[in-house]
């Protein structure tokens, strides 16, 4: 009881873990994250306005308003007055040794008068000369209020035109100049000379942006209920604004008009339903899955750290939630478990990574159909080519899907983008190299899969050839056991390839001492003259080599269970027989337990098979006829008595798979030993002829 409790509470603990790493990872926002391009086709379901939306002009139409005010803005200015004076004062100080003073008057003379007129930097005289009006504005404070007042602009010099008025100026009035100085004068007057027209920065900016305010202005409203944009609909710049300020106030909305807590309260209900739902499943459908802690463990661990790399990917790259090879997840799982269980952990992977998805619908629909082909492709995974195979129909799979889905969204291939199927493509690559993932798995859980059981069951392994030739006898016997086992376990739907592969190595531990069984003894006997109980423990003997030798050869622990179980806790009959029969001393009867093999008994159907095909085999050498009759009755005797004996009790074989393998022996051996057409006897002499 404690035990199971134990294992019930280790349960609770790993899916409120997964729920609550899935919680942590994944995107805490109960709108849809969009991804959309301009001159893009919009690849999404209709979406309509859930709320009343002001329409604004695209960042296009917004920027061309915004130069066209920028064009025709007349810029705002303010005098410095304390310019003029301080200008000419260290231009006189710069020429006085240079000039006459009569020379330092006339230019200090034109210098005022170019200030009086007014000096600009290049960009606003630039400015005045592109306005036909040709004016400047000037703020001024009339009662009290700030006021622009338009002023002339006809007189305002730039920098340089203000040199050209002076030098012009200068060499027209005819006075005389010392030639040589000509050059200090130039640099002198360019040196000091700077606008006291100037950019009222304040007040420009203030008009300017309130200007601006038009272009950023409503257009139009989008009422609630009306489209934004339909799916295969071109995202213009128009469309593409509103797109990006639907969005904004959605998120705006979602987070002033209630909490996210009701976001999260879903969201983890949602994993819990898609979760239990899988612990449900496994307890009634797969108990022996789901009372293995180290299964149910591999199961959760294996869906949540998919859903992660979902999650990462998602983040990461764009529609990168389609480059996970969700079809993966059903071959691996079908490796270590059974189709139904791997088909339900697809169904709930996708479910769980639906939530990544922009398109719930189309997601889950592509990934399960993609998903159940790559499951229903590999009946049994034996080799790596089959991945392949595999791969490429997942590919076909996935294009057919989402043709079908331009189909039914669009009603025709308008919008239909082959970056998907590039996409698809890369998943399907990926899906191919999934057996180095198998062989992970297999390290870490201690799992075995097909693929590993097929390369064991080489009759060239070490081990093998060294039984062929050192127990012949023992050799053939594992391969007949092993076609006759392999046989029932098909009939039944156990799994053939782990009975094949553990009946070839039941017997590897007649290695020690080949000579004490009967399949390898020609003619020389070493039992005659052993006392029963050592000839017994001779022969019980080989199970427990078969476990250190299969320990050492570091079998799989599914294959090593076949060492023990196949004899159970069973007797060695014939030698208990014969002590009994021989004891003179009746107050001291025979210990049973010295005959019977330290077992345990079969706890798994393919472990239970191998029991039946191995004494079948064996005692079906020593018929003297091969009638059918004679194979019935040796097979229900058989069977019948290791039911007796209860060795079968705690195998979970029905009667009615006791009754199938039956039937799948007796079929079996009446084809190996069946009669043969008798040959007729040449009678008469031959005639020769040409």
């Amino acid at each position: 009881m404690k035990k199971f409790t134990d294992g019930i509470f280790l349960k609770i603990l790993m899916l409120i873990c997964a729920t609550g790493i899935l919680m942590a990872l994944l995107p805490h926002n109960d709108t849809q994250n969009y991804s959309y391009e301009q001159n893009q086709p919009w690849r999404y379901q209709l979406l309509m306005a859930d709320f009343d939306m002001e329409i604004k002009r695209d960042t296009a139409s917004a920027q061309k308003m915004r130069d066209s005010i920028d064009r025709s803005f007349i810029p705002i200015v303010k005098r410095q007055d304390d310019i003029m004076e301080e200008t000419v004062g260290k231009f006189v100080k710069a020429i006085s040794d240079d000039a006459s003073p009569k020379v330092v008057s006339e230019l200090a003379n034109l210098l005022r008068t170019v200030y009086a007129r007014g000096v600009v930097d290049s960009d606003i005289y630039d400015k005045i000369q592109s306005n036909p009006r040709r004016e400047l504005r000037m703020a001024r404070s009339e009662n009290g209020a700030d006021a622009l007042t338009s002023i002339s602009a006809v007189d305002i010099l730039s920098p340089a035109k203000a040199f050209e008025f002076i030098d012009s100026a200068y060499n027209a009035s005819g006075a005389p100049l010392i030639e040589s100085k000509n050059d200090e004068i130039a640099h002198a007057l360019n040196a000091v000379l700077v606008p006291n027209v100037v950019l009222d920065t304040l007040a420009d900016t203030k008009l300017r942006n309130q200007e601006y305010l038009a272009c950023d202005a409503s257009i139009g409203v989008i009422k609630k209920g009306q489209r934004i944009v339909d799916r295969g609909e071109i995202i213009t710049p128009q469309i593409y604004t509103n797109l990006n300020n639907y969005m904004q106030k959605v998120r705006e909305k979602s987070d002033d008009e209630r909490s996210s807590s009701y976001f999260y309260v879903g969201q983890a209900l949602y994993l819990l339903t898609c979760l239990v739902g899988l612990y449900l499943f496994m307890s009634i459908y797969r108990p022996r899955f789901f009372h293995s802690n180290k299964q149910m463990l591999f199961l959760l661990s294996f869906i949540t750290l998919f859903v992660i790399f979902a999650i990462l990917m998602f983040e990461h790259i764009t529609n990168g939630i389609y480059l996970v090879p969700f079809a993966a997840v059903p071959v691996v799982i079908f490796v270590f478990f059974d189709s139904r269980t791997a088909i339900f952990s697809l169904v709930v992977t996708v479910m769980i990574s639906a939530l990544l998805a922009l398109d719930a619908m189309e997601f889950i629909f592509l990934e399960l159909a993609a998903g159940m082909a790559a499951a229903f492709s590999i009946k049994t995974l034996s080799q790596r080519s089959q991945l392949l195979r595999t791969a490429l129909l997942t590919f076909l799979t996935y294009v057919l899907a989402y043709t079908t889905v331009m189909l039914l969204t669009n009603g025709t291939l308008h919008g239909f983008q082959w970056r998907y199927i590039s996409m698809f493509a890369i998943n399907s690559v990926i899906l191919s190299f999934v057996y180095i993932l198998i062989l992970v798995i297999e390290k870490l859980f201690g799992f075995t899969s097909t693929v590993t059981l097929v390369e064991l069951s080489d009759i060239n392994n070490p081990i093998l050839r060294k039984l062929a030739e050192e127990a012949p006898g023992t050799f053939q016997h594992s391969m007949q056991v092993s076609m006759l086992a392999a046989e029932a376990a098909r009939s039944i739907g156990a799994n053939t390839q782990l009975v094949r592969t553990g009946a070839l190595y039941h017997d590897i531990g007649k290695l020690e001492g080949p000579v004490f069984f009967t399949e390898n003894q020609h003619g020389v006997n070493p039992h005659l003259g052993l006392d029963p109980e050592v000839s017994a423990q001779k022969i019980i003997s080989h199970v427990t080599h078969g476990m250190t030798l299969a320990q050492k050869m570091k079998l799989p622990e599914m294959v090593r269970s076949f060492i023990p179980e196949h004899h159970g806790r069973g007797l060695v009959r014939y030698f208990y027989n014969t002590a009994v029969n021989e004891n003179k001393d009746p107050e001291h009867p025979i210990d049973k337990s010295k005959f019977m093999y330290p077992g345990p008994n079969p706890q798994t159907r393919e472990t239970a098979i191998l029991m039946l095909a191995d004494s079948v085999e064996a005692a079906s050498r020593s018929l003297k006829e091969y009638s059918t009759q004679a194979i019935n009755d040796l097979v229900d005797n058989i069977v019948d008595g290791k039911l007796k004996e209860g060795l079968l009790q705690e195998s979970p074989l029905s009667f009615r798979d006791i009754e199938t393998i039956k039937n799948s022996f007796k079929k079996r051996l009446a084809t190996i030993y069946h009669a043969r057409v008798a040959y007729p006897e040449l009678k008469k002499p031959e005639t020769a002829t040409n």
